[in-house]
């Protein structure tokens, strides 16, 4: 099974070196990977930390924990690998204390090797549910304490099928697991690992510390003129055509922010077409204008838009790759979502709480909206109190740790 599975990690990794030619985001991986022994940083640290994340989301996640260590012990230093191109090319965008930032090498068992002889970290974290074999058997052999951060895991994956006894034995070389929910302690317990703890999710830290960081942005104000936003945040086609349906029957017309997705400018101008003279672009406005909706065309600008929201349609819900809802929700905006969100556990802690809404179609859409106009300032505070009893899953790890 060890061959089989370094094999495979091959075989992916010569996948993407064909179709890099086509695939922008292959060609980035691989070429982020080019002449990488001969690129890494020199290391003058005897307390190195490593953290590896997939991609940017789970650097979001890491964050936290990176902060309150490097507080409680300015002497640790942070190296943080990541997986996919969207982690290396916009990790710089966030505020973080990591000192070294690389690509993590395919996992094979020379590369593991090779690895940590290089960086030798003093502590290994892999977040949420990073688990590459070759690297955590390799760090099993070499003693170096292992930890799983904001771990959340489905009893459908490997781990937990009869085929999976490989998967488990690499599950089972964590020192300890810090998990986002019951259901996933349970299943680690089920299957013989104990040195598991309920510490909950580092991201609503993460957007807590995000939302004292926010920035004043005078085009949403000038657009706005003193009036809270219905938000689609992170739209795709299927969200912004929902919302159009819903817009063009209400009455008074509230103002709307959209921040698609894609803001290539086929998109954009897609959705000019489809709400026609009813719309402004972010990049157009220097006065105030009668313009009902706003349409964000730059990154960036999203999680400080949501601060001037009092209602968020978040996107990804009818793909199944459901956006942030903990970035509007910290505001005290509720959110509504499309049907597939079985993978993100906030979605269902927000509707089990009262301020998510799973819609599937627009009389869904239309009812949601109706209740959530009516109920906007006992929702708000609904909002402020999850957030409130949510947060402090890094100081648990770290205390944990210490």
């Amino acid at each position: 099974m060890a061959f089989l599975y370094s094999t495979s990690i091959r075989l992916y990794a010569f996948l993407l070196w064909l179709i890099q030619g086509v695939h922008p985001k292959a060609k980035s991986w691989v070429h982020g990977r080019k002449n990488y022994w001969e690129n890494l940083p020199e290391i003058n640290s005897s307390n190195l930390y490593w953290f590896h994340c997939a991609s940017l989301g789970e650097f979001d996640q890491g964050i936290p924990v990176m902060n309150l260590l490097k507080e409680k012990d300015p002497s640790i230093q942070i190296l943080v690998t990541f997986f996919s191109p969207s982690g290396m090319e916009h990790f710089h965008k966030r505020k973080h204390n990591a000192d070294y930032v690389v690509y993590l090498p395919i996992d094979t068992p020379k590369n593991a090797k090779r690895f940590l002889n290089q960086f030798q970290p003093k502590k290994v974290f892999f977040i949420k549910y990073e688990f590459w074999l070759n690297y955590l058997f390799e760090a099993k052999k070499r003693n170096i304490p292992t930890y799983s951060v904001s771990c959340i895991l489905r009893p459908s994956q490997i781990y937990f099928k009869w085929y999976g006894g490989y998967f488990r034995k690499g599950l089972k070389c964590f020192t300890s697991y810090f998990v986002q929910n019951q259901e996933t302690k349970t299943l680690l317990e089920q299957i013989g690992i104990q040195q598991v703890k309920l510490s909950g999710d580092t991201r609503f830290d993460k957007v807590i510390e995000n939302k004292n960081l926010v920035e004043k942005d005078e085009k949403i104000e000038l657009f706005l003129a003193g009036q809270k936003a219905i938000i689609l945040g992170s739209s795709w086609p299927v969200e912004e055509n929902l919302f159009h349906s819903y817009y063009q029957k209400v009455s008074g017309k509230s103002k709307v922010i959209i921040a698609p997705h894609d803001i290539s400018e086929g998109h954009l101008a897609s959705i000019e077409k489809l709400f026609e003279n009813q719309l402004i672009r972010y990049s157009q406005i220097n006065e105030s204008c009668d313009k009902n909706i706003l349409l964000i065309d730059c990154i960036g600008k999203l999680a400080n838009a949501y601060s001037y929201g009092k209602i968020a349609f978040i996107g990804g819900g009818f793909t199944g790759k459901l956006h942030n809802t903990l970035e509007p929700v910290v505001f005290g905006l509720p959110v509504i979502f499309g049907p597939k969100h079985k993978k993100f556990p906030e979605a269902q802690q927000f509707i089990e709480a009262g301020i998510g809404f799973s819609i599937e179609n627009i009389n869904d859409f239309s009812s949601a909206m109706k209740y959530l106009e009516d109920n906007l300032t006992d929702i708000h505070n609904k909002c402020e109190r999850e957030i409130d009893t949510s947060k402090g899953a890094a100081e648990k790890i770290v205390k944990e740790l210490n």
